[in-house]
């Protein structure tokens, strides 16, 4: 029977190094714990978010993947830990803790996580350096923040690491952060549910618009998180702008619907109609299971959506499990537990542009 593999979960480990204090910032994310497995994460002396054990204790992560009949997670940074507003070298040494810390946790798992890295994505020199790292010592692949400031994902530099990614074989993970607009949107958790799909959306379009799918290899295995935000529904609107305004193209090559099967997008829509009209936009081979995990705000049953939706059997299983494992580039029934950090770098690595 095949795998039932959730690609979008999130975790923080149990304790981190005190960056703030290290580094100096009123902004690192620290971790105040208060007894029976809650906790609550800071961001300096600012609440963020309130979680539990099911963040860093592996076996409780395992009990909820058994009762909703989950096979591997996927398992990727939260995005305040990416540190893309900091000084490049110190998000690195804070990737490179989080990064090792993730390989120690996934290797408890027993072979049912895969962990995804993360990078100072703000200097491409140290992101290939830490992303190479990663690939040789165990991690699947990358989690990206959908800009990093001022960049979009089409800035060139940014494009090269998403070459190079390719070129390494990693699996590469958008998730939105940081969202745009947030100074309009103070109340009612209007960043998430406003924010957050037009964030992934622009991530995309930028992507298409700026010529950059025409220059990446089609080995890119990239998939956005959130059912690529407002994308799908907004495809239509892009098509008649590019058929009507040749100033809506951009550098793109064609159309943006010929650039739908370059890119996979998660299922995490949480309404039926909506994930059946993803797949009708998007294929049924290109949307995944990704259930936002442990986050409230995720599905409280995994897979739970796909498997009452109206879609066909063998719809249900790619989307469960079988885009997946091709966007993983897993091989054999079972993914072997991940190694242990090497913490040695690379002797070569290829540097993009404007290092």
């Amino acid at each position: 029977m095949a795998q039932t593999i959730d690609i979008h979960t999130h975790w923080f480990p149990e304790a981190w190094p005190d960056f703030g204090k290290r580094f100096g910032g009123d902004d690192w994310p620290q971790i105040r714990h208060a007894g029976k497995g809650k906790a609550e994460i800071y961001l300096g002396e600012k609440p963020f978010r309130q979680i539990d054990a099911r963040c860093w204790d592996a076996q409780a992560r395992i009990a909820q993947m058994d009762r909703d009949g989950v096979d591997v997670q996927v398992i990727s940074p939260t995005p305040v830990m990416f540190g893309y507003q900091r000084p490049a070298e110190q998000a690195a040494e804070a990737a490179r803790f989080f990064n090792d810390a993730l390989l120690e946790f996934c290797a408890r798992g027993k072979g049912r996580f895969q962990p995804l890295c993360q990078v100072p994505l703000q200097n491409p020199k140290l992101a290939v350096r830490e992303l190479e790292r990663c690939m040789k010592a165990g991690h699947a692949g990358v989690e990206i923040g959908t800009h990093v400031g001022p960049k979009n994902l089409d800035d060139p530099d940014i494009v090269a690491f998403l070459a190079h990614c390719a070129q390494v074989g990693a699996a590469v993970f958008v998730h939105p952060w940081d969202m745009l607009g947030c100074d309009r949107m103070p109340n009612h958790m209007m960043p998430w549910t406003v924010g957050m799909p037009a964030e992934t959306h622009l991530a995309i379009v930028a992507l298409i618009k700026s010529g950059a799918f025409d220059q990446l290899p089609r080995e890119l295995r990239v998939c956005f998180a959130h059912g690529g935000g407002s994308f799908a529904f907004l495809l239509g609107r892009l098509e008649n702008a590019w058929k009507k305004h040749s100033g809506a193209r951009g550098r793109s090559a064609l159309a943006p619907q010929e650039y739908v099967k370059r890119f996979l997008v998660d299922s995490a829509v949480f309404d039926a109609k909506a994930l059946e009209f993803l797949v009708s936009v998007m294929g049924d081979e290109c949307v995944c299971l990704g259930s936002d995990f442990p986050y409230p705000l995720g599905e409280e049953h995994a897979g739970q959506l796909i498997r009452e939706s109206r879609l066909p059997a063998d719809a249900k299983a790619k989307l469960l499990g079988g885009n997946a494992s091709r966007w993983l580039n897993l091989s054999g029934s079972h993914p072997s537990p991940p190694r242990r950090g090497s913490g040695g770098a690379p002797t070569h690595v290829t540097q993009p542009a404007h290092g």
